[in-house]
């Protein structure tokens, strides 16, 4: 009788967990590059040109990609292959609102199978400033949202997402 008792305390647990585990996550980071909108948007609809300042790209030097389609239009891909750090996915631009926005899925392989929603926003300070935002959001499902009680998003990726914008704003202000 008492496993039976153990055993519906942990179905329970479980349920109340589940219940109030985060469905949804959204993590972003802005910075400012002095360079004009137009100059900063054309390089960062770029997939490849993404690998230079991405702080990922720099965690496997020898990562296997591989891109597809038109560069910097939607359907392009990049797929990657890499250590355990980088894991394996692709990444396919889906929008593009010219001078304002690029949209992508992450489709995440490996360590673990999921996918988010990827973008970029830019916005005219003045004529020689941008405001550049790097985000990502998506969907927890079970058991991933227990595991999100547990870790924190905003943590885990924001200091990658400052990396990466700290990177692309010395390659561009350096141009």
């Amino acid at each position: 009788m008492t496993v039976l008792y153990i055993l519906v305390g942990l179905v329970l647990l479980i349920i109340i967990l589940a219940a109030i585990a985060p469905k949804t996550y959204n993590v972003s980071r802005t910075t400012t590059i002095a360079k004009p909108k137009s100059e900063v948007f054309a390089y960062l609809k770029s997939l490849k040109k993404q690998g230079e300042w991405s702080p990922w790209g720099k965690r496997d030097p020898n990562m296997e990609q591989k891109f597809t389609g038109t560069d910097g239009e939607v359907g392009s891909m990049n797929y990657w292959n890499g250590n355990k750090e980088v894991g394996e996915g692709e990444q396919e631009i889906t929008k593009i609102v010219d001078g304002e926005r690029i949209e992508s899925e992450l489709r995440f392989l490996k360590p673990w199978k999921s996918t988010s929603d990827a973008y970029i926003t830019t916005e005219e300070v003045d004529a020689n400033t941008t405001k550049v935002t790097w985000g990502f959001s998506g969907k927890n499902k079970f058991p991933m949202t227990i595991m999100m009680l547990f870790m924190n998003m905003d943590k885990a990726v924001g200091k990658d997402f400052e990396e990466g914008l700290a990177s692309l704003k010395n390659i561009l202000e350096n141009q």
